[in-house]
């Protein structure tokens, strides 16, 4: 008879991954109606705990040295223990407290090739767990949690970077909800490479297929010294 939040944390510290595996994870569900404040705030407080927990299983995971790799359509098309116990603990958690959540997950689609240089090259400082909030197409809450610290964003977010440009179509719409509402939040900008808002409403296509310019201060000039080449290679 544990709150939702006790039982999974009880999960992770005894290591049962298969029964976090087996809790419901539903991909979608009807919009949640954020007009109201509070509830936006219930459902912030419960990303950050949510991101806190998903933290947690990725460093236990990663510490036991099992990345339960498996492949998904081709060799370099991967996806680990820690991906698919992360999204179910995130999922399950999310739709028993806000059971009108729209949720929409990358597991749910072939993980992207960052998988496969992270598990090659031990670049743990990439891994990182992304909530974002969206309503009505637009970004409006979200929570980061870097179980090993040294993520773009956040370089870009504590000023430590000037710029962050992604020149390609690889980032998803959950790589960018909520950090752009984070840097939104600190005075910052991020579009895609021709200066256009994301979209993050349920019905868009989940690929960043113009790719991602994202300041801290001075966007515009950091906009107008992304070649034309560049851009004519982004279609949005």
């Amino acid at each position: 008879d544990l709150p939702p939040e006790e039982v999974d944390q009880e999960l992770i510290e005894d290591g049962q991954w298969e029964e976090i595996l087996k809790q419901p994870c539903p991909s979608q569900y009807r919009p949640i109606m954020a007009s109201s404040p509070t509830v936006l705030m219930r459902l912030v407080a419960s990303a950050y705990s949510i991101a806190q927990k998903a933290g947690t299983i990725v460093r236990r995971v990663i510490a036991e040295g099992d990345l339960g790799i498996i492949e998904k359509t081709c060799a370099t098309d991967l996806q680990t223990k820690a991906d698919r116990l992360v999204q179910a603990s995130i999922c399950s958690s999310l739709a028993r407290k806000f059971p009108k959540l729209t949720i929409i997950g990358e597991e749910d689609l072939p993980p992207e090739e960052v998988d496969q240089e992270l598990i090659e090259d031990g670049l743990l400082d990439n891994v990182t767990v992304l909530i974002g909030i969206a309503y009505e197409g637009k970004a409006i809450a979200g929570v980061i949690n870097q179980p090993y610290y040294n993520y773009q964003i956040i370089q870009l977010i504590e000023g430590k970077a000037s710029a962050y440009v992604f020149a390609s179509p690889g980032c998803k719409k959950w790589d960018t909800c909520a950090p752009e509402v984070i840097l939104h939040a600190v005075g910052g900008k991020l579009t895609d490479i021709h200066g256009n808002a994301l979209q993050y409403n349920k019905e868009v296509k989940h690929m960043n297929s113009a790719g991602v310019l994202a300041t801290l201060r001075n966007y515009d000039y950091y906009a107008s010294r992304v070649p034309q080449s560049v851009k004519n290679a982004l279609v949005p």
